[in-house]
């Protein structure tokens, strides 16, 4: 007996003692002896055996033993296995459950630590040691059958020969040539007997680091993953994996020479796959505090709105609906097997420079899981998934794309209008039902692509035109189109004062200079680290706030507080998601939501787009996620009334048709006088319609920038006065020319959190009029001359 034999029956004797002993039975009941009963309980089913052995046992029961499991696994695992089979074959009636049975597996789970590694981190300091991969599962080759053990047989002789194949994935053994025999020694000819021989089950995964941690501006790396056995389809494309096994040096294919370079593989031994919990931040108690302390505070909702994008002066609607984005609606799978999806998609358009990417960098600055495209550079393929042909083996396999490959995150895609349609076709089924199904070069597969959509995109003429309608300036199918929860209109509007106020908040960013800096140039290498440090920090302690700078955030309102933390703002919606993710509607809540669609069905006042049951839908995820934000278990009558306000703002404010070309305004403005003078002239209802679409773009300006009109964050409602009233009334009819609605009046000083009714709107209005302060036609006012 050789050193090398003498080893592994050391190696197997002390791991049949580790299993027989049971180490670990004390704190963890017996759970080895539980895992083979339950392995020759489910044999009849599963037709495999694999133990899952942590770590941090075999640590406890012999430190050598463990140092070199990790460092020399090739010379342990054949010993832990043949140790694993002589202890089952001792189970009580083992030898009938397992008779025929050759293939006894071990795999290993808990702390690898320096091992613990991604795609990016392996390197040749790993080559044959037991490490742990984590990263996300792009490719995946078709299962193919491995010949281990071939049987010929001579008609000639009438000799039966065998003959083993191992390869660099073996750990019993060196590797043997690849020679299929076709003759014997004397050059007889010999048959294969294909029934005699061993195959088992091969497949390759190309796993890629996490979106999440690759460093910005790199490619991200990836690694080949070598299932065998029973791991085979363990998982698909877009799933988030855990693989362990040896890291393996693959000998370069060259004809006549031999390159120095190498390619690694994994041969992995185990794969578990990751759930959304897996991979978010570690909370501190102190975490906990500060999170229910802002969750108990009224204006929760706000304040997270307002410490999205802080350096984005105004849209405090958008910022609302995009942290209920974040925050996503209750996911349900119904009985009958029927899914609604409760992630929310949102559509930006608008004209140029009204910072709708920036709002796309800021979500992808708090998504924990973010992918972002292009309208041009991507495909429908890409987006969806591909079928593409492998370059060493020639056969198909599955690639994932940017929607596959961020389930349970978001998707965020510029440049919306740049696709071709044929692109666009290919992400309905994602946004709805939330699947990929493929069905080319032999393939039929459905992948998941459970994630939200936010997409911008410019008007088909490039600037808003205010003369046609929202859905002819976008320019996208009505069956695209309804698919998107949020629709928001960003026009960029002339108004002195607002812009003076958005000059004087990029003015201050530039100006702004953050302690320690000192003024030079930063280098690529220093950004990566500092987020490399803040990724690190997210797990840490996190303050809750910043400290206010008006340089930085604009001119600080009165009563307004100190801005989220960018760490902490992550970890309040991450734990939103985790611990009131299904929140369940109150019968208050269902009848409001239920009213509200009626209305909405038969209201006049809904110009934008058309009310249909996925717009009920909508609201019912908006409103879980309301509720979610606030870490309410269950959705209130609050949250529905928050969730109106959005709603309307989007459905029932339609800026088409409000402005002609500068220099009419004053030609207008004598028409206008001249119909209060004259009520029956005949052009009066061409007039009428152009003045009620003006009237609505007011009213969806003054709620886009509520912060240009005085509203103070944090506040809440308060009571209307006549002067309130009087005081809206002369400012929307000096903004426009003259003109506004009682529509526009109620939208604005509703969203100046100021309680109001139409009746006290109109009884106001009436005093006016019998003032001579304004003229009334229906629903539009005129302010006299």
């Amino acid at each position: 007996m050789n050193e090398q034999d003498e080893l592994r029956l050391e190696l197997k004797r002390d791991f049949r003692d580790f299993l027989e002993h049971d180490f670990g039975a004390e704190r963890q009941g017996g759970k080895y002896v539980d895992q083979i009963r339950g392995i020759l309980k489910n044999f009849h089913v599963s037709k495999a055996v694999r133990l899952d052995v942590d770590l941090q046992d075999l640590a406890d029961f012999n430190e050598d033993l463990h140092n070199r499991t990790m460092s020399s696994p090739v010379d342990c695992l054949p010993a832990f296995e043949d140790a694993l089979e002589a202890v089952m074959l001792d189970q009580e009636g083992a030898n009938k459950i397992l008779e025929g049975h050759t293939s006894y597996n071990v795999t290993f789970s808990g702390e690898f630590g320096a091992n613990k590694v991604t795609p990016r981190c392996l390197c040749s300091n790993h080559l044959g040691k037991l490490v742990e991969v984590k990263g996300i599962v792009t490719k995946c080759t078709l299962v193919r059958p491995k010949m281990v053990k071939s049987v010929h047989y001579c008609p000639t002789t009438g000799a039966t020969t065998s003959r083993e194949y191992r390869d660099v994935t073996s750990n019993r053994g060196l590797p043997t040539p690849t020679v299929y025999p076709t003759r014997d020694t004397e050059g007889n000819l010999l048959t294969t007997q294909f029934g005699l021989c061993t195959f088992i089950d091969q497949q390759v995964l190309t796993v890629q680091e996490l979106p999440e941690t690759a460093p910005p501006g790199q490619l991200p790396r990836s690694v080949d993953i070598v299932l065998e056995g029973d791991l085979r389809d363990a998982a698909k494309p877009g799933d988030r994996v855990t693989c362990v096994g040896i890291y393996k040096p693959v000998p370069p294919r060259a004809s006549g020479s031999i390159s120095g370079v190498f390619r690694a593989i994994l041969v992995a031994n185990g794969v578990r796959l990751l759930n959304q919990e897996a991979t978010g931040p570690m909370f501190t108690e102190n975490d906990y505090d500060n999170i229910t302390e802002l969750a108990s505070e009224t204006d929760v909702i706000d304040q997270l709105a307002a410490s999205l994008a802080p350096s984005i002066y105004g849209y405090s609607w958008i910022k609302k609906a995009l942290i209920l984005l974040l925050a996503g609606g209750r996911e349900r799978k119904l009985q009958n097997g029927t899914h609604l999806r409760g992630d929310v998609n949102c559509l930006l358009v608008g004209d140029p420079g009204v910072a709708k990417s920036q709002l796309l960098r800021a979500v992808m600055n708090i998504a924990p899981l973010c992918v972002s495209t292009t309208g041009r550079g991507s495909s429908g393929v890409g987006l969806t998934a591909a079928v593409v042909t492998d370059q060493d083996t020639g056969e198909r396999r599955l690639e994932a794309g940017a929607m596959v490959l961020a389930d349970r995150g978001v998707v965020c895609i510029d440049e919306f209008d740049k696709m071709n349609d044929g692109d666009r076709v290919a992400i309905h089924e994602v946004m709805e039902q939330q699947t990929v199904t493929i069905a080319k070069a032999g393939i039929l597969t459905q992948l998941n692509a459970r994630c939200s959509v936010v997409a911008a995109a410019n008007p088909i003429y490039g600037h808003y035109d205010r003369t046609i309608s929202i859905t002819r300036n976008i320019g996208l199918p009505d069956s695209l189109l309804s698919r998107f929860d949020l629709l928001f209109v960003v026009l960029d509007n002339n108004d002195a004062t607002r812009d003076r106020e958005i000059a004087d908040h990029v003015l201050g960013q530039h100006r702004y200079r953050p302690s320690g800096d000192d003024g030079t140039a930063v280098q690529d290498d220093m950004l990566i680290e500092e987020l490399r440090d803040d990724h690190d920090d997210e797990n840490a302690e996190t303050p809750m706030r910043v400290k206010y700078d008006s340089r930085l955030y604009g001119p600080r309102v009165r009563g307004a507080k100190d801005p989220l933390s960018i760490p902490f703002l992550k970890k309040y919606l991450a734990f939103a998601k985790q611990r009131f993710s299904s929140p369940e509607m109150t019968p208050e809540a269902s009848e409001a939501i239920a009213e509200y669609y009626a209305d909405l069905r038969n209201s006049t006042e809904v110009q934008a787009l058309p009310v249909t049951v996925r717009t009920l839908e909508t609201i019912i995820r908006l409103t879980c996620a309301h509720a979610k934000v606030r870490l309410s278990p269950i959705v209130e009558l609050k949250d529905v009334e928050e969730v109106q306000s959005i709603v309307d703002m989007i459905l029932k404010s339609d800026p088409s048709a409000t402005n002609e070309k500068p220099g009419n305004h004053s030609r207008r403005g004598d028409r206008r006088t001249k119909r209060a003078r004259d009520d029956d002239d005949d052009d009066d209802d061409d007039e009428d319609d152009d003045d009620d679409d003006m009237s609505e773009d007011v009213s969806d300006d003054e709620e886009e920038e509520p912060r240009a009109s005085g509203q103070e964050p944090g506040q809440g409602s308060t009571p209307v006065s006549g002067e309130d009233i009087r005081s809206v009334v002369m400012e929307l009819g000096h903004l426009n020319s003259g003109s506004a609605s009682i529509t526009g009046v109620i939208a604005t000083l509703k969203s100046r959190k100021i309680e109001v009714t139409r009746e006290a709107v109109i009884s106001i209005l009436n005093e006016l009029e019998s003032a001579d302060k304004i003229t009334m036609e229906g629903e539009d006012f005129y302010l006299s001359t």
